[in-house]
């Protein structure tokens, strides 16, 4: 099993050439300044949780880690559909995550749509780092964007690497970082469910190939649940490849499973 946090990416880099998209990414001052932007208008002035570099990473390496989880149960629609190869697959999740909640530089509502209009000249400077194939970075590119349009809970993922990217939006909800709106001193269901979940581990699951283990302190955490992870899971056409486990205590004995 493996924890959703920051350093998970670092242990799905497992090719060179998605190793340097990610570089590439991280470096990018362009990417870099909208994702900062991003925070200032969600968490500056809406009062919201971080969208910025750290959740960047966090989803990216979480949607890495539950592609290579499922793969064996199902094919990246990518790589069925013949648009490119595993590692295209791989890199279409990387990127797809990474740049998911850019367009929030712009503003919150719609953010989706606007990630798609901002992240297309940056995918252009990252890819053509890694391919000399112009057209395999156009088929990429489109996969690319499909993923960020379809991060909109309300939207349904027509590929199965959009549907990891969903899914793994979801996973990062430990010690306050839920997707579902935080205000700090708001004493409401929200917020006390936010602060419920302490930490999220993504393993095998016993009847499916994922199991996502969400440990809580507080029964209140079940709202989180509910209401960002399993909203996202139920557009991403993967929630049957998923399994989730809410656990509830110190000794992490008793839990609460969801099918």
């Amino acid at each position: 099993m493996v924890t959703v946090s920051s350093r998970l990416i670092h242990e799905n880099l497992t090719s060179d050439e998605v190793g340097r998209a990610f570089m590439a990414l991280e470096s990018d001052s362009e990417v870099q300044s909208y994702l900062r932007m991003g925070n200032v208008m969600a968490v500056d002035r809406l009062g919201y949780n971080d969208h910025g570099p750290v959740h960047s990473k966090i989803v990216a390496g979480s949607a890495l880690e539950i592609l290579k989880r499922i793969t064996g149960a199902r094919e990246p629609s990518s790589v069925v559909n013949g648009v490119c190869d595993q590692t295209g697959a791989i890199m279409t999740v990387l990127c797809g995550a990474y740049l998911h909640d850019i367009g929030n530089a712009v503003h919150r509502l719609n953010h989706e749509y606007s990630s798609v209009v901002l992240a297309a000249p940056m995918l252009d400077r990252v890819l053509t780092q890694v391919y000399d194939d112009e057209n395999l970075v156009f088929w990429l590119e489109s996969e690319i964007l499909h993923t960020l349009y379809a991060s909109d809970e309300s939207v349904e993922c027509l590929s199965v690497e959009a549907g990891v990217v969903t899914a793994a939006d979801g996973t990062d909800m430990a010690k306050g970082r839920s997707r579902e709106p935080y205000r700090g001193g708001e004493n409401s269901i929200h917020s006390v469910s936010a602060l419920a979940i302490d930490e999220v581990q993504i393993d095998v699951g016993s009847k499916k190939p994922v199991e996502i283990r969400v440990y809580m302190s507080n029964p209140a955490g079940i709202f989180q649940i509910d209401e960002v992870l399993e909203k996202k899971l139920a557009t991403s056409g993967i929630r049957y490849l998923i399994e989730i486990k809410a656990i509830m205590d110190a000794l992490r004995l008793n839990h609460r499973e969801y099918y």
